[in-house]
């Protein structure tokens, strides 16, 4: 193929003039968005492990699903939106359905086939796009700031600038720390490069990162060939249609099933908000572009992930760094998709991006989400205090869904009690309820 077919190709598919971007733009955010999360190739797998899943095969099977549903999503919903096993629901896999109750990780994997049978059922019948057609505006743009502020605090944690503490819960890090100190100074840097309007300001920013901590010792640098490069490729064998179906009925796990449904939808819708509205991808009544598509996607990788073997897949808020970087279609989200099966060769490589370097990315990204918060009514309590709260919430639960329930229900209740009950629909209530019943399970 030509190079012009090839432009043409990609122009077709991907529409990068009607939304003002070109293919060097769209290299860049995918590079930075995969940077950005490709923790969850080391992290994910390590989690299930405690399940007594095999490491190797759920090595191949965090890779696969993130690559096979990322190029889904940027090619079927062309939106810059990369997905991969969701943290948190791994935990919870793991922790408590695998540990606290004692089943095997193919009851589990079992669960998350079923609940994804039901998204697809509530994708296919329309009741997911109008879950998602009910968000208020005010809580669409204060997910986007709490997405930031969650992000943010994932990477203050990860550079050790915040910490764990008995007394006050969360206190100030080691600032004395190397790997700190160097988190630090990325942030300094990525901002400089911004404020220049440096292109791929945050890819630079994390590889200038990363190599000063091998020059100075604090991470490792490749010593050798196979250090970088491995032709033996992890196998997926021991993982792949092992889920347990009947299993999984027989001990009646509509908890686990209602958990898995309930968390990862309204983390799926939340991400998905905050990634578009990064992304400039939201028209002025709100609707995401190809929001249907979106929602399919995702529906189907639930299955997909089942089948290869590991946690719920879910879109990614890392994705917000793609956008901010520039991504504006679905090309960055392929080109997510083959970093990652990439690295069933380049594994090595992809660890040698210690978390320090990525931690600056994910402070600045929370930082650009702050912007929504003009958007806020502050004016109006029955806004400001649901606005509030799904900001909160998000990083102090650690947890979107936690935070996105907390603000639909205030919301709610507010406009109730003050007599504007015809702003809330029927809908909105169904959706209050689930999440109260979701607390009350919690």
């Amino acid at each position: 193929m030509s190079a012009s077919s090839a432009q043409s190709l990609t122009e077709r598919l991907f529409k990068l003039s009607e939304r003002r971007t070109n293919v060097r733009t769209e290299i860049i955010a995918g590079l930075t968005t995969f940077v950005a999360m490709a923790y969850i190739i080391f992290v994910n797998p390590s989690i299930l492990e405690a399940a007594h899943m095999p490491r190797e095969a759920a090595v191949a099977a965090t890779i696969w699903t993130a690559a096979i549903c990322s190029i889904a999503m940027g090619l079927f919903a062309n939106l810059p939106l990369a997905m991969a096993p969701g943290m948190g629901i791994n935990a919870f896999f793991a922790f408590y359905v695998c540990g606290t109750m004692g089943l095997s990780w193919q009851t589990a994997l079992g669960a998350v086939f079923i609940s994804g049978i039901v998204f697809l059922v509530l994708t296919v019948t329309k009741i997911r796009r109008l879950i998602l057609d009910s968000v208020p505006l005010v809580l669409k743009n204060a997910i986007g700031v709490g997405i930031g502020l969650f992000i943010a605090f994932v990477g203050l944690q990860g550079a050790g600038i915040v910490k764990s503490d008995p007394a006050t819960m969360i206190a100030l890090g080691h600032l004395v720390d190397p790997k700190a100190l160097l988190a630090l100074l990325g942030i300094v840097v990525i901002g400089v490069l911004l404020a220049v309007r440096c292109a791929g300001a945050i890819l630079i920013g994390i590889l200038i990162i990363a190599v000063l901590g091998m020059i100075l010792g604090i991470s490792p640098a490749p010593t050798s060939i196979d250090a970088v490069v491995s032709f033996n490729l992890p196998s997926l064998s021991d993982t792949f249609m092992q889920m347990d179906l009947i299993g999984a009925v027989h001990y009646g796990l509509i908890t686990v099933i209602f958990t898995f449904t309930v968390v990862e939808l309204f983390d799926n819708i939340g991400t998905l908000i905050g990634v578009t509205k990064a992304a400039g991808l939201v028209d002025e009544q709100g609707e995401i572009i190809n929001v249907d598509r979106a929602l399919m996607t995702d529906s189907c990788g639930t299955l997909l992930s089942a089948v290869m073997g590991t946690c719920t897949v879910t879109s990614y808020v890392e994705s917000t760094a793609g956008a901010n970087a520039g991504g504006r279609t679905g090309l960055t989200a392929v080109v997510v998709g083959i970093c990652f099966i990439c690295t069933l060769i380049f594994a090595p490589l992809a660890g040698l991006i210690p978390s320090f370097a990525t931690a600056p990315a994910l402070i600045i990204v929370g930082a650009m989400m702050l912007k929504n918060v003009k958007y806020i009514n502050f004016d109006d309590y029955t806004d400001l205090i649901p606005a509030f709260l799904t900001i909160m919430m998000m990083p102090l639960c650690y947890s979107i869904a936690s935070g996105f329930g907390f603000g639909f229900a205030s919301y709610c209740l507010l406009k109730t009690c003050t007599g504007r009950f015809k702003e809330v629909s029927p809908l909105m209530w169904i959706i209050t309820v689930v999440f109260c019943i979701s607390f009350a399970m919690h």
